[in-house]
């Protein structure tokens, strides 16, 4: 912790142990023949501690493979039972989202169909008030005939 800076050998992950694999022609071969020697035992000994420790390894190794195809397959099953989860989720969603929809459409359906006939009558009324902007407006024109001035001279 002295240097910060300084990097950190992480050691790399140890290859496992694995057996020597057994010899493929083997020189000594000892038989059932009387008068094998007392020597012989412990090799013999070493001999069969390697097959049964590289059988054991096998073992294990076909246990480990038939653990981990397992595991797949469960990954694939929750994977797929996910995904079916999250469909029958997103269809749910699409169905709520597609009543909104419909929903404000028909809002507006019904918005535009009371503004209608109410547009009819306005635009009568707005046809009605153009016309009485158009009255007042000769009216006051008829008003606006030229000064007199005698109500100067009155005074």
């Amino acid at each position: 912790m002295r240097n910060p800076e300084k990097t950190v050998p992480i050691p790399e992950k140890l290859n496992e142990w694995a057996p020597r694999p057994p010899p493929e022609f083997v020189r000594d071969v000892m038989g059932s023949s009387a008068g094998a020697g007392s020597g012989e035992f412990h090799v013999y000994r070493h001999l069969r501690r390697r097959e049964y420790q590289r059988q054991d390894f096998m073992d294990a190794m076909a246990e480990k493979q038939r653990l981990d195809e397992e595991f797949q397959k469960k990954l694939e099953r929750n994977k797929m039972i996910a995904e079916e989860q999250t469909a029958k989720r997103r269809r749910k969603r699409q169905k709520l989202k597609e009543k909104k929809l419909q929903a404000k459409k028909n809002k507006l359906e019904q918005k535009k169909q009371e503004k209608e006939p109410g547009q009819s009558q306005e635009q009568g009324s707005s046809e009605d008030d153009d016309e009485e902007d158009s009255k007042e407006e000769e009216e006051k024109e008829d008003d606006a005939e030229e000064p007199s001035f005698d109500f100067l001279l009155s005074q």
